[in-house]
C-alpha cells in the first residue's frame, strides 16, 4: 500500500491531511485534522499522564502530526516520552514536506527534525531531543507481542470500515497486553463493535464527546 500517490487536502481548521485513494479515505477528520488530533490524543490522552515520563506506542502513524503534537508539549516542559510507532506503510519525504505540519503549527525548527526521524530506519531509536525518544517499527498491529511496555496507546489505524482488520477482538487483546496496569488506550472510534471487543479484552471503556464533526470518541483503561 504505497502512500507515495496520496493527495494533500486542506481540512476546515486550516491544516493538512491526506487523501489516499487506494483506500478512499483521509488520514485524518476533514472537520480539522489539528482540531481532532489535539482533541482525541492529546486533550484525552497525554494531557491525562501524571508520571514525568510516558513510554507510548501508536498505532498508525500516518502523517506523524500526532508525534509533532506530542513533540511540542514535550518542548513546552509538560512531559517526556518514549514514542514507538507502528507504520508498516511509512510516509514518504517529499509527502512530508509538501505537508509541512511544523510550519503549519508555527514551530519550523522542527521540520527537519520531523521528517529525519519520520523516514529514519525501521526499529532504531532516534535520538532524544526536546524530551522525545522515537523509533517507528514497520510491525503489523497483529503482530505485536510487547507486554505491559507502554502507559499510553493512541488507536489512530484507519477507520473499521476501511481496514477492518486492524479493529478485531485479537488485535484489542494486544492492546491490553501491550499496556501497564492503569494504562490508557484513545481512539477517535465510538463504533459498537469496537467498544465491545475492548470490553471482551478487560479494559473499562469510556465514551466522550468526540473532536468537531464526530460525537463521540472512546477512552478504554487497563485494570
Amino acid at each position: 500500500m504505497s502512500t507515495a500517490i496520496a493527495v494533500p487536502q486542506r481540512t476546515a481548521d486550516g491544516s493538512f491531511t491526506l487523501f489516499h485513494p487506494q483506500l478512499g479515505a483521509t488520514y485524518h477528520s476533514m472537520h480539522g485534522a489539528v482540531q481532532e488530533s489535539m482533541h482525541v490524543f492529546i486533550q484525552a490522552g497525554l494531557a491525562r499522564q501524571e508520571q514525568p515520563t510516558v513510554d507510548l506506542l501508536e498505532v498508525g502513524l500516518g502523517t506523524g502530526l500526532n508525534l509533532l503534537l506530542t513533540w511540542i508539549r514535550c518542548y513546552e516542559g509538560k512531559c517526556r516520552v518514549n514514542y514507538t510507532a507502528l507504520e508498516p506503510h511509512p510516509v514518504n519525504a517529499d509527502t512530508l514536506h509538501a505537508l509541512a505540519h511544523a510550519e503549519e503549527l508555527a514551530w519550523p525548527g522542527l521540520h527537519a527534525p520531523f521528517v529525519e526521524r519520520m523516514c529514519a530506519s525501521d526499529g532504531a531509536w532516534q535520538p532524544e531531543l526536546g524530551g522525545l525518544r522515537f523509533r517507528r517499527l514497520h510491525t503489523p498491529v497483529q503482530d505485536l507481542h510487547e507486554q505491559g511496555a507502554y502507559d499510553l496507546v493512541y488507536f489512530d489505524a484507519f477507520a473499521p470500515t476501511t481496514q477492518p482488520e486492524l479493529w478485531t477482538d485479537a488485535v484489542m487483546q494486544r492492546m491490553y497486553a501491550a499496556l501497564r496496569p492503569g494504562g490508557v488506550l484513545v481512539t477517535y472510534c465510538a463504533k459498537g463493535e469496537v467498544r465491545r471487543g475492548l470490553l471482551a479484552a478487560g479494559f473499562a471503556v469510556e465514551r466522550l464527546p468526540g473532536p468537531p464533526g464526530k460525537r463521540e470518541m472512546m477512552r478504554a483503561t487497563r485494570s
